[in-house]
């Protein structure tokens, strides 16, 4: 077994931002009221004629840019969405013709807002083993189509955006590993129970949160499992340069840095201006800090994430 690399990465947001200041006209709420609670100031909403596959191309291919491949090279595609184009054929399928790829395997991964995590395990292992040689994995989402814009407990919560990376075989260790859970008898605090039946929406097709039992979820365990990352390579929070942490809002951040000991300012952060993004929300920050110069060779990355079924997870990276 060799070792996998993160050898690009990109994002993209939508045109249109949706501010706090905008959604007071509309609810029963005040940009303090959000700021307050979450952090969140504003977010992208995709437009009517974007799909998520079409937010997954524009991050795919500024990926494939930055680490210098083309379609020809491609030969593995693992998408997470909790928001896919459509029933089937899965989106990494619709997103690998777009890009042009004509071979290898392209497939969904649904850990709402750690599939990302979830996907780039995957992709971790199936480069490292040999099995494929270059991979793009996607965390692509538009959640809101799954707001109820009426609920202000959830509707400010959310965004729509991607981002990816390529995935190729390395001499060295890149990836260091990957630690995944998951607990299904907490499905309930956070889901979209609706589905199709017959041609007509069965159940109810809106985001349901209990936003306080997600909370407590979320603060244990993103320090778990990122404690869980750091003991298995032997290091300490003092040895993370970088923790990109799924963007929930911004108690959740700090408390996840308080728990492993991680000055706060070492926390990439996007919550802000993009709010949640579910799958999208660890590649569009990770893309970020690599853009603008914050991660560099050599320095340690933790990756977190955590999301409803409930599943969460961490990757330790070595840039």
């Amino acid at each position: 077994m060799g070792y996998a690399r993160i050898t690009g990465t990109g994002s993209y947001l939508p045109d249109r931002i949706v501010t706090n200041q905008e959604l007071a006209t509309r609810i029963d709420t005040s940009d303090e009221w959000i700021v307050s609670r979450t952090g969140i100031e504003a977010r992208h909403v995709a437009a009517d004629d974007e799909l998520t596959s079409d937010l997954a191309l524009k991050a795919a291919q500024r990926a494939m840019d930055s680490a210098g491949i083309t379609s020809a090279d491609v030969d593995l595609i693992v998408c997470a969405t909790t928001t896919p184009d459509m029933v089937f054929p899965s989106t990494a399928c619709l997103l690998q013709a777009k890009l042009g790829v004509k071979q290898g395997a392209a497939f969904d991964v649904q850990a709402v807002c750690t599939g990302f995590i979830y996907a780039l395990a995957i992709a971790d292992k199936m480069v490292a083993s040999g099995a494929h040689k270059c991979a793009v994995v996607v965390g692509s989402e538009v959640f809101s189509r799954l707001l109820d814009w009426n609920d202000r407990r959830t509707c400010v919560l959310f965004g729509d955006g991607a981002g990816a990376v390529v995935v190729q075989p390395s001499e060295s260790p890149g990836i260091l590993s990957s630690h995944l859970h998951s607990d299904g008898s907490l499905s309930h605090i956070l889901r979209v129970g609706g589905g199709i039946a017959e041609g007509k929406i069965r159940g109810n097709p809106y985001l349901e949160m209990d936003g306080q039992a997600v909370f407590k979820v979320a603060v244990r365990v993103l320090g778990e499992c990122a404690n869980e990352a750091l003991a298995h390579n032997g290091l300490t929070g003092a040895d993370i340069d970088w923790l990109v942490p799924h963007q929930a809002n911004q108690r959740i951040l700090d408390a996840t840095a308080d728990r492993i000991k991680l000055p706060r300012e070492r926390v990439v952060t996007t919550v802000a201006r993009q709010g949640n993004t579910s799958a999208a929300s660890v590649p569009l920050a990770l893309d970020k800090a690599v853009r603008d110069g914050r991660i560099t060779t050599g320095q340690h990355v933790m990756l977190a994430g955590v999301g409803g079924g409930m599943t969460w997870g961490s990757v330790l990276v070595r840039w």
